[in-house]
């Protein structure tokens, strides 16, 4: 149905173009290769789509990759240790903002 209505598309497309408006003879000619050939550029590309599909292995959804887990890493914000005695938020440990020791 895909490449049908494409076909169909392309053939008043050019049905209505290539006549040059509607004081000539409609191209019923060039109308229908037009549609001949949308309708076989639609079909081959939906069949190559169709067969280059493939699912993914159900191993892949369970989480045994490297990222499997999202917990929080040893390291600090962008793969830098932290500093000993310093947590990874870069606040002091009395709370109060601007004492990071970094």
């Amino acid at each position: 149905m895909f490449s049908a209505f494409w076909g169909v598309l392309a053939f008043f497309a050019v049905l209505i173009f290539a006549s040059g408006g509607s004081a000539r003879t409609p191209r019923l000619d060039l109308a229908f290769t037009g549609a001949g050939i949308a309708f076989i550029v639609t079909l081959v590309l939906a069949a190559m789509m169709s067969m280059s599909y493939k699912g993914n292995d159900e191993h892949l959804g369970k989480g045994s990759g490297v990222n499997r887990s999202s917990r929080k890493s040893s390291s600090g914000p962008g793969g830098y240790p932290t500093r000993p005695g310093s947590d990874a938020s870069g606040s002091s440990s009395d709370g109060t903002p601007g004492d990071d020791p970094r």
